[in-house]
């Protein structure tokens, strides 16, 4: 598996040349197991396809900006089932494209017109610090409207047929976040609850304490290889052992709440 520190370099070479053609980058895990990346948005957003032997599971549906729905079927002929780490318009951008969809009960209401942010926001932030392809529009972009084929809870497991993905409701990030655990493997879909780069915690729908149960939680698993949903892809299963005890720690100190800063921890940090 290509590193997004190497992909990076490679594709800032590539735009000096003119030759940033593709909107998607694919990597693959495995035999079964896809990433697909949008590293021309400065989220560097990762989706993951992951193929059963009956269907196929992808984890996300990205910023919405192209059409991953293209991408996904040049890597799987079965049967699509697309979930959301949690419904944040960079997560469900491609659910327009996936009538068969899960998602957490406590983001319901944000598949239905109760999402904090206006569509003026939303669009602000689809093309900052993004290299977007030709012919984009920001005026045409929506957020995903749309009722769920399932609603999911903690410990709910996902069969694709030959593959079963345990949901961790993990909340902290947001109220409805989950997790995507594959035991057999120890691949650990994190979502916006773990990446290398500052964790957000501070929006209001946010919860630092309900944060670091989570962390708790994940940290707690035989984790083989983390798997995020932005930035760098050379992450370790220790990194979860130090953000639990980070977390921990600003606990202890008073200081795991809204308003109490960033704290910078070298790869990663936490804005509370």
């Amino acid at each position: 598996m290509k590193l997004k520190t190497e992909r990076s370099e490679n594709d800032m070479e590539n735009k000096e040349r003119g030759v940033m053609d593709n909107w998607f980058t694919i990597d693959e895990i495995d035999a079964n197991t896809y990433i697909i990346s949008e590293y021309r948005h400065w989220e560097e957003t990762h989706c993951y396809l992951l193929n059963g032997n009956m269907r196929s599971l992808l984890i996300d549906t990205g910023l919405g900006i192209s059409n991953i729905y293209e991408e996904v079927l040049k890597l799987t002929d079965k049967p699509i089932t697309a979930v959301a780490t949690h419904i944040h318009w960079d997560h469900i951008g491609g659910h327009k494209y996936f009538p068969d969809f899960y998602a957490h009960a406590d983001e319901l209401k944000w598949l239905n017109g109760k999402f904090p942010l206006s569509i003026e926001t939303i669009r602000e932030m689809v093309v900052d610090r993004c290299d977007l392809p030709e012919g984009f529009c920001v005026n045409d972009y929506e957020f995903f409207q749309g009722m769920p084929t399932r609603v999911l809870t903690d410990y709910d497991i996902i069969d694709i047929g030959g593959r079963e993905i345990e949901v961790l409701h993990t909340p902290g990030h947001s109220p409805g976040h989950l997790c995507f655990w594959e035991k057999s493997r120890g691949y650990l879909f994190t979502g916006d609850l773990v990446y290398k780069d500052i964790l957000f915690a501070y929006y209001p729908s946010t919860d630092p304490e309900a944060y670091l149960n989570s962390l708790k939680k994940v940290a707690a698993l035989p984790v083989k290889k983390v798997f995020p949903a932005h930035h760098s892809l050379n992450i370790k299963p220790e990194i979860l052992i130090r953000m639990r005890e980070a977390f921990r720690n600003l606990k202890a100190d008073g200081k795991l709440h809204h308003g109490s800063g960033t704290f910078n921890y070298g790869d990663w940090g936490v804005w509370l």
